[in-house]
């Protein structure tokens, strides 16, 4: 079971709220987490690209780093852990993605990939005149299928002489290639993202769903191994949950409460009324996911709390649903989180017992 950690690259993590830790991003506390992760034997770290943030009284996620300059710098001062950095595609051409990634893959010695985002916070686009009309809310995977199609022949041959409704190559060249495949992956929740994934990707990123119910997300790697199939690919889930962990249940479970109390409505009301902006969301969606949370303050991703070793064993519960390749972890407190992980909860975990720390 591959762990791997969602790295802060946004102001306050993941928690939109007054009363969970606040912090700044920056490349010496991404690097600190990432140091750790690799130390602890995690075998992946992944940072998003977020260009607008929620604002509220948090600011939440007005702050943030750019994701290829970030894992570019984080790929010098690791050796081992994989890193994929995160393409917006309506902000940059597939022809200098793929270049970014081939310099990169140098740099890193092989251990690069691209997680491809294809849009749905409409705000991120039109404050940079970038954003192509709503119908993009409905078309966004098949502008993503070219722009998948261009970055592969790149890297496979070199060249591109991609014809489509979106992008035009002309004799486009790439040298160097990339020394290995570049992994793509996703983060579709809707049937038509998973159909994407299951076809260009070689994972998918999911939101777990509820508060120690890590079973209730259980369809969802279920529907991505069933497009797989159908695509004739290997394509898995990585299942993304949130740790909030202490020495007992109590403890962790107060400091939930405790967020939850605090949660930033104004900056809630800018994410769930932009989620609203897409007429086009699959009740199976991303968008949908956090509309019809009762506590979105975490974006309704799927939630742990407790002690060290109720976090183990719920972890241990994600890893025996079928189709789950990976889990993916964010934390109330990064650095904290990322030690306790790797010295109290992954110690305890069934599906992690084949781990070797880092000496």
């Amino acid at each position: 079971m591959d762990i791997g950690v969602f790295i802060p690259i946004n102001n306050n993590g993941w928690i939109i709220s007054a009363t969970s830790p606040q912090y700044m991003p920056s490349f010496e506390l991404n690097r600190q987490v990432v140091e750790k992760a690799e130390a602890f034997g995690l075998e992946f770290a992944l940072s998003m690209i977020k260009l607008h943030g929620f604002g509220g009284k948090t600011e939440f996620w007005d702050h943030g780093l750019e994701s290829f300059t970030l894992m570019a710098g984080l790929a010098s001062v690791t050796k081992r852990i994989r890193l994929y950095a995160s393409t917006a595609v309506l902000t940059l051409p597939p022809a200098m993605v793929a270049r970014m990634a081939s310099t990169i893959d140098n740099i890193s010695g092989g251990r690069f990939g691209v997680n491809i985002v294809s849009g749905w916070h409409k705000v991120e686009y039109t404050q940079m005149g970038l954003w192509p009309g709503d119908a993009h809310f409905g078309k966004r995977y098949d502008y993503s299928t070219e722009y998948v199609t261009i970055m592969k022949q790149l890297w496979e041959t070199g060249t591109s002489d991609f014809k489509g409704e979106y992008f035009q190559m002309d004799q486009c060249q790439l040298s160097p290639r990339p020394q290995v495949p570049v992994k793509l992956v996703s983060a579709g929740q809707s049937d038509r993202g998973m159909e994407f994934a299951a076809e260009y990707c070689d994972f998918n990123f999911a939101l777990g769903e509820g508060v120690n119910e890590p079973k209730k997300a259980a369809d969802v790697p279920r529907r991505m191994l069933e497009h797989a199939a159908k695509a004739g690919r290997d394509v898995g889930s990585y299942m993304l949950y949130m740790i909030i962990a202490d020495e007992t249940d109590a403890a962790a479970l107060a400091k939930w409460d405790l967020y939850n109390q605090g949660a930033d409505k104004a900056a809630l009301a800018h994410l769930l009324g932009h989620a609203a902006d897409d007429v086009n969301t699959q009740a199976t969606s991303m968008a949908a996911s956090i509309q019809r949370s009762a506590s979105p303050i975490n974006f309704n991703m799927g939630t742990i709390v407790g002690s060290y070793a109720t976090c183990a064993k719920l972890l241990d519960d994600v890893a025996t649903m079928p189709g789950v390749k990976g889990i993916m972890l964010t934390f109330d407190d990064f650095l904290l989180g990322m030690h306790n992980f790797g010295t109290r909860i992954q110690p305890l975990m069934r599906c992690r017992s084949h781990v070797k720390l880092a000496a």
